[in-house]
């Protein structure tokens, strides 16, 4: 089952009070999932990359934190540190992604980095939405764009690893959330980690930021990952995307899973249930149904200008006869 949203604010303007809007529709679809729950936020650029660490799993959890700022000094000048939840959250200047994620997760198995970016943190818990609001006070966060996710467990096991958002490791920026089923996960995963990619799940959805950092890595587009998705994931799936740069979303051909969207001239919401629109947009808003290979995506304006993103509508595409 499992909830989504999305919002995106199309003039790119980094205070708006996005944390509050994604927890208010993260509210709106609690009970979709119970199990956990998570937001991904991009908001204003830092003077390094921001790194959110679980520090492992029970009583030692804690004790791991010196360690883990060692680690990360000696990859770049370590700024503001804060713990929040089970998260570590730390500011490191002058590091690369891939070696400081390496270099952290190296302490002891248990140990993850949860997100890295300039703009991009994550947080997420076990629980319900609101949970969120007593660990992080999420509603504070202010940002451009952000993603959410509300989980009912339906085969892999109940931890903050498991929790959605997932963040693309080794790619900073790079998030997504996801609702349905990647069909072809088992036999996409064998072949990435014969190329020695690590999986930190044992949830079909972390295929998804995997596949995009590939085909982004390759120098596609958000937009074009998004299509190429659409052929390569097998499944009946609707999933969202961002980067610090671009939001956007993808459904399956089967147009089996629900996603309804709301777009005005200024903003963006995405939700697999209109409640949760409904919160984000209590003005008013008009809403369709994405059809079935659907892909959308909207750019965040430069912010030298600022005058509003490029709108972009979603294009179906139905397989040929």
């Amino acid at each position: 089952m499992c909830g989504i949203v999305g919002f995106f604010d199309k003039a790119g303007r980094p205070g708006r009070p996005l944390g509050a809007t994604l927890l208010g529709m993260l509210d709106a679809l609690a009970c979709r999932g119970p199990d956990s729950s998570g937001i991904a936020l991009w908001g204003e650029p830092a003077d390094g990359l921001v790194v959110r660490v679980k520090m492992g799993e029970g009583e030692d959890a804690l004790a791991r934190r010196p360690a883990i700022l060692r680690e990360a000094a000696r990859q770049g000048r370590v700024g503001a540190t804060e713990t929040q939840g089970a998260l570590l959250r730390l500011v490191v200047a002058k590091a690369e992604p891939v070696e400081l994620g390496a270099a952290i997760e190296a302490i002891a198995p248990d140990v993850e980095v949860v997100s890295i970016g300039r703009r991009l943190e994550i947080v997420k818990q076990v629980g319900a939405p609101a949970n969120l609001e007593v660990e992080f006070g999420i509603s504070r966060r202010r940002g451009t764009h952000g993603l959410g996710h509300t989980r009912l467990s339906t085969e892999s096991r109940v931890d903050l690893s498991h929790s959605q958002p997932f963040w693309a490791h080794g790619t900073a920026d790079l998030a997504i959330v996801h609702n349905g089923h990647i069909t072809n996960y088992h036999r996409l995963r064998r072949v990435y980690e014969q190329e020695g990619v690590r999986f930190y799940t044992e949830n079909d959805s972390e295929i998804i930021g995997i596949y995009l950092a590939r085909k982004l890595g390759e120098g596609l587009s958000l937009r074009e990952a998004l299509e190429a998705s659409l052929r390569d994931l097998d499944g009946s799936f609707s999933y969202l995307a961002a980067t610090a740069d671009a939001f956007g979303f993808a459904k399956d051909p089967f147009c089996l899973k629900p996603l309804i969207v709301s777009e005005s001239e200024r903003a963006v919401a995405v939700a697999n249930e209109e409640i949760a629109l409904q919160a984000a947009l209590p003005e008013g808003y008009q809403a369709r149904e994405a059809g079935g290979r659907a892909v959308a995506v909207w750019e965040v304006p430069d912010p030298a200008s600022r005058l509003g993103a490029r709108p972009r509508r979603a294009r179906s595409r139905r397989r040929a006869a």
